[in-house]
Formats: C-alpha cells, sequence, structure tokens
C-alpha cells in the first residue's frame, strides 16, 4: 500500500489532496504545523498527524523521524506547504525579511523536507517526489497576455516558485532513483489567494493526485497542470 507524506495539508490543496488520496486507498500522513489543525483535519479524513514546521531544522527531522518509527519507509512525499507574501502595491515596500519569509517556506522549506526524508523514499520500490509550484513562476505563462498569471503582481510568490520549478529539474537529474516533478494546480480558490480562483480545490488538485498514482515507469522532470505538461520556460 503506497504511504504518502503532504506537508500543509491541514486546509487547501494539501487537506484536498489528502482526502482524495485517502479515498483511493492510500495511506495519508498528514503534515501540519498547528498541531491543533493537524490533528483535526487528520482526524476527520482518516489520516495520521504528523507535527511538521518546513522552516525549523530540528522540526523536519524530528517530522522525518518520527515517519520513520511509525512506517518505515514512504513512497510518496508531496512538498505542499507554501506561502503567498505581499501581493501588489508598491515594490519599493519589499524588505528582505518579506522575500526570506517567502522563500523560507516555498524553496528552502522543500529543499529541507527533501532532505531528511530522502532516507525514507529511498526504502519503497517506486519513490516519487512532488513539488506543487505554480505557473506563476513561468516566465512564459507570466508573459502571455491571454493567461491570468499575467495580470498578477507577486513579486516574491513568483519568484519562489520560478526557483522551485527549477530546483525540481535539477533533482531530477541528480536524484536518478527517485522520480521527480512539479505540479501547478492552477487559479484555484483557497486560502493563498482570498478564494478568489476560478478553479474548486478539486479541480486544483487533479494534477497532485495524478503524479502521485501514476505507477512506475512515469517520467521524471515534468511540470504538470490539470490540462497537461507544462514546457520549462
Amino acid at each position: 500500500m503506497t504511504i504518502i507524506f503532504i506537508t500543509g495539508a491541514n486546509k487547501g490543496l494539501g487537506h484536498e489532496t489528502a482526502r482524495r488520496l485517502i479515498e483511493l486507498g492510500h495511506i495519508v500522513l498528514l503534515g501540519a504545523r498547528d498541531q491543533a489543525l493537524g490533528e483535526e483535519a487528520a482526524t476527520a479524513l482518516g489520516a495520521r498527524y504528523v507535527p511538521i514546521d518546513v522552516t525549523e531544522d530540528a522540526s523536519v527531522k524530528a517530522a522525518a523521524a518520527n515517519v520513520a518509527r511509525h512506517e518505515g519507509r514512504i513512497d510518496v512525499l508531496i512538498n505542499n506547504a507554501g506561502v503567498h507574501g505581499p501581493a501588489g502595491g508598491d515594490l519599493e515596500d519589499l524588505t528582505g525579511a518579506d522575500a526570506l519569509a517567502v522563500f523560507g517556506v516555498n524553496v528552502i522549506g522543500v529543499v529541507r523536507t527533501t532532505s531528511a526524508f530522502l532516507p525514507l523514499l529511498r526504502r519503497s520500490d517506486d519513490p516519487v517526489i512532488i513539488n506543487v509550484s505554480s505557473g506563476m513562476g513561468s516566465l512564459a505563462l507570466t508573459h502571455d497576455p491571454d493567461r491570468p498569471e499575467s495580470r498578477v503582481i507577486a513579486p516574491l510568490y513568483t519568484a519562489s516558485k520560478a526557483a522551485l520549478t527549477m530546483m525540481t529539474t535539477q533533482y531530477a537529474k541528480g536524484l536518478k532513483d527517485i522520480r521527480v516533478n512539479a505540479a501547478d494546480p492552477g487559479y484555484t480558490a483557497t486560502d493563498l489567494n482570498g478564494h478568489s480562483g476560478f478553479q474548486t480545490v478539486t479541480e486544483g488538485t487533479d494534477a497532485i493526485v495524478a503524479l502521485a498514482t501514476e505507477g512506475p515507469g512515469a517520467a521524471s522532470g515534468r511540470f504538470v497542470s490539470r490540462e497537461g505538461e507544462i514546457a520549462w520556460s
């Protein structure tokens, strides 16, 4: 049976991904920073809650040790935890602290979590890493006037997701024994955007669920949306 660990899964895309994967019969470990919210979500879904704050080394290492003690391995790591940061307004107001906060979760948190969970992934017969990125990090999509991505000003979020998609390609090249891909949920109504997205949270998890369940032999190093593969640009 497939064991799947999801960060930031007490709400939004992570929560819906967990719900759908449990419905498909998989074992889901629900990672969340807030214990009360994490335990509540896990109980409601039938998952096991694992405390994790992706911005803290000790917390991430403790989460990996927790899983090592209880399950002994994971088959799929879904790096879903993310923050938006400042949007619109005067870019002159951006601070280094703003940048550190966004990149600390969206990029460094992924590196920290991936490194800690690699030994558990390597105990799987078909290890998979899925990084939840965004079309907002695509140079092509954010310059296409026909795309909604081109009409949003969110400098730190977009830059962090561009970095994450590049990290995904590098992991895919460097981790030959693990399938590593990125998912673009699309413009989905979640807390991250004040529920302004035009997609439902279920539609927003289509690509994530597809990557988590596609099975051995699928390709690594892809950027996938619910409509299909996205060019790396």
